[in-house]
This record gives C-alpha cells, structure tokens and sequence, in this order.
C-alpha cells in the first residue's frame, strides 16, 4: 500500500499597503484614546475563582479561569481545576472576541457562549439557556465550567493548579479531536489524538520553545473528511503550524507544513508577528514587512492549498 503524503503549499503571496489620510489618523487617535480609557477602566486580565477555593485546603476541589489578553479585541480563557489529589475536573481553552464594554463571547459546539464581567468577577454561561448542556463536556462528575467566578489579586495554587498548558476538543464532520499540550522536563509536548475513526490517531511530539495558541478544523481539499491545524507561538514571536488531514474518516496522518525562517519564497524581510487563520478552504498567513530591520506599513500575505505531495 502506497503512503499517502499531504502537503500545505504556497499558492498565493500578496503584499498588501496600508496608507490613512490625515482624517483618517485623527479618527484612529481619537479611537485608540477611547479603547485606552476602555482598557483603563475594565482591566479584565487576571485570575478568577469559584467558591471552594477559599477551602482548598480542606481538599475542597475547585476551579479557576485565567484571562489573558490575545490582542486588541479578543481574550485567551482558560479554565483550569487542581489536580494534586485526581485528575482535573474541568479543563477548557478558547479565544473569545470583544462583544460590547463588558462582554466577550466565542462559539464552541456551534453554539454562542458569553463570557460577562463585572467589576470583581466574571460569568460564563451560553447564550441561550437550552445550550448550556455543551459546558458540561468539559469537565467530570456531572460539573459544568458554567458559573460565576471571583477575581483574586494573587497567582493561582501553583501545588494544586492543573499544569496542562493548553486544551481543546474539536468536532467536524462526524470526526473528533483532543488536543493539549503540557510542559515536561522543559520542553513543550503537543498531544494530539481523535475519536471516530476506523485506526484512531494518537500522538505526542515535543515542541521545543513553542505554545500553542490556536486549533481550527475544516475541510481544507473539500474531500468530506477534515483537516486539523493547530497554531504555535515561539519566543521570538513567530507562528508555526502543525496539520494533519483525515482519510476518508479511517485514519489520520500528519501534513507537512514549510516554516516560514524555512521557506525562502515568502521570508524575505519576516521578522515574525504572523497570524494564521483558516479562509475559504485556504491556510492564510500574515505578518508586515519591515526593511532595514524596520516595520512597515507593508502586510505580506500568503495563501496555502493542501495538495497531495
């Protein structure tokens, strides 16, 4: 039997100049006071906690989310639970986009969660009532990440916090993915694995110096069977992905994906600061352009195609 190889290929590279008149950057000044006074006031990054952490050490078990900023109108969320004494209750990570002042929200199972806060805490709940069955997948025991929790001005129980970096569960096309990474022995490991196939897949990689940021699924090549990429961040800020494409809902392989410090096509003048996304069955890459080890107002973008290679 013939290994079956696929590959993300450049297919589109489109260098794209941002230029304002004076108008325009007065209107964008005054916008960036605005957001600034908004992100004064409503400080929403920090550590929130239900109410059994304050008995934590009755071995009370409990849980906790951490907000962190992702960039200029979205938030990082990550529900995380102790997990010195049994395997964590409730683990969650999503990226949830700027709603109004207070209200940031995401979609997750194909169904709108809102993420509330208010002045010293933050609710999570879905959008419509008769939804709220999917926050209970992401945690044991019948326990929903559904609840209001309270902000605390200290760090987390770092002897009990669950260590999971990230995670997330995908589902497309009648096809499930788990997806996490942890820090072991200083090193990133990316644990990838699904559920609903004939040869299901499982596998653990080390990332070295790497996050994950992101997971996204779609059918890439329009087969009926999905495609899988996640996202990574290094420390010099530059993006990586890690894809891999299901066979006719049997199994799953790995795509190779040409970092970009490695692709002399698209590098010239890359100096990180790329987003990914998925676009019309397209991988999409961004990131400006500098010159002289300066930053233009220059955004190169490239388009991938998965093709057989």
């Amino acid at each position: 039997m013939t290994n079956l190889k696929k590959v993300l290929f450049v297919t589109t590279m489109t260098l794209l100049i941002y230029s304002c008149t004076t108008e325009t950057k007065k209107q964008e000044k005054e916008e960036n006071q605005t957001e600034q006074k908004v992100a004064e006031n409503n400080n929403f990054e920090g550590n929130y906690v239900n109410n059994s952490y304050n008995q934590r050490k009755e071995g009370y078990d409990w849980v906790a989310v951490i907000v962190s900023k992702e960039s200029d109108n979205q938030l990082k969320i990550a529900v995380r639970s102790r997990t010195d004494k049994k395997k964590p209750t409730c683990t969650f990570d999503v990226i949830a986009q700027k709603f109004d002042e207070n209200t940031y929200t995401s979609v997750v199972q194909d169904k709108k969660v809102m993420f509330r806060f208010s002045e010293n805490g933050i609710t999570i709940e879905t959008e419509k009532k008769e939804d709220s069955g999917i926050l209970n997948f992401y945690c044991s025991g019948g326990t929903s990440i559904a609840d209001t929790y309270t902000k605390i001005n200290e760090p987390l129980d770092e002897t009990q916090i669950d260590k999971t970096k990230f995670s997330q569960i995908l589902n497309l096309q009648d096809v499930g993915f788990n997806i996490s990474s942890i820090e072991k022995n200083g090193s990133t490991q990316l644990s990838v694995s699904t559920f609903g196939l004939s040869n299901e897949f499982n596998e653990i990689q080390n990332i070295h110096k790497q996050s994950v940021t992101n997971t996204k699924v779609d059918d890439l090549d329009a087969d009926g069977s999905p495609e899988l990429v996640v996202f990574t961040k290094d420390i010099s800020n530059k993006e990586n992905v890690y894809a891999y494409s299901v066979n006719n809902k049997k199994s799953m392989i790995s795509v190779y994906f040409q970092p970009t410090v490695e692709n002399n096509k698209i590098n010239v003048d890359y100096k990180g600061q790329d987003r990914f996304t998925l676009m019309e069955g397209n991988l999409v890459q961004r990131f400006p352009v500098f010159e002289n080890n300066v930053e233009t107002k220059k955004i190169r973008q490239v388009a991938y195609k998965l093709l057989i290679g």
